[in-house]
């Protein structure tokens, strides 16, 4: 494959990224999403030009600056938008784009479109301990169909959803919202449909045991109290990422493991 087509595939991502950063601020204050709406700066509110909105560039060219008020621009911005472009292109490298097939279309593009979504839930609930079902619903549905349309087995998809809406739920029932959220559920909802089973449980394994390592590591080194609040979101979608990728393998691995001891 031709490195210009990752390239291209790297600068995709990047406008992808910046379109995020758009969607979590606009969200977020209650803002339109589209029409004619012009991106402003979140301290001055001065309109933004095209020269201040191209992804990495304006950033750097501005020194992390706005360049009317010169107050600082979050490092949110160039992180999401480089870390989209490198998910799309690692996504599109492990598929191995080898034809040009509509089903191998719709795979790499499901991919992107579940890698916006985990990046997108993973920032948002970090940083607003919110979950966004304007976004997390659509891209539930829509990876379902997607996954059915490409061979995808029905019931082992809506197994997968419904187990994992309803593991989560049942938790945020039990500790009456303290211990999960009721967002989560919406997410164990689109973790199934993306992933479908048994794929899911090596998603909640990993979720709940990075959850557990940094829980342990904040409160060891005294970065966080004990009951605390803590957005649950990030570790779901950390989870849902390793499983998308090495779920098969980490299952073989395990049950190769069960046989010989």
């Amino acid at each position: 494959m031709s490195y210009f087509v990752y390239v291209i595939i790297f600068i995709f991502g990047l406008a992808i990224g910046s379109f995020m950063n758009a969607l979590i601020y606009r969200l977020y204050n209650q803002k339109p999403i589209v029409g004619n709406v012009r991106s402003e700066c979140p301290h001055c509110g001065h309109v933004l030009a095209w020269r201040d909105l191209i992804p990495i560039l304006s950033f750097i060219m501005l020194i992390g600056r706005c360049r009317y008020c010169k107050k600082k621009i979050s490092w949110q911005y160039p992180l999401v938008e480089i870390t989209t472009a490198v998910l799309f292109v690692f996504a599109f490298s492990y598929l191995g784009f080898s034809s040009y097939s509509t089903n191998q279309l719709l795979k790499v593009l499901n991919y992107w479109v579940i890698l916006f979504a985990l990046l997108f839930i993973f920032v948002y609930d970090l940083k607003y301990f919110l979950v966004e079902d304007v976004v997390v619903i659509p891209v539930a549905i829509l990876s379902l169909i997607v996954n059915i349309i490409i061979g995808g087995t029905i019931w082992k998809l809506l197994l997968a959803g419904a187990a994992a809406a309803l593991f989560f739920l049942f938790q945020y029932l039990i500790t009456k919202g303290r211990g999960i959220g009721l967002g989560d559920t919406r997410i164990g909802l689109f973790m199934g449909f993306a992933l479908s089973w048994p794929n899911i449980i090596v998603a909640i394994f990993f979720a709940y045991s990075i959850g557990l390592v940094v829980s342990l590591f904040l409160l060891l080194t005294r970065k966080r109290k004990v009951g605390a609040q803590m957005p649950f979101g990030p570790f779901l979608t950390m989870g849902t990422f390793i499983a998308l990728f090495w779920a098969d393998s980490i299952i073989k691995w395990y049950f190769n493991i069960c046989k010989l001891s």
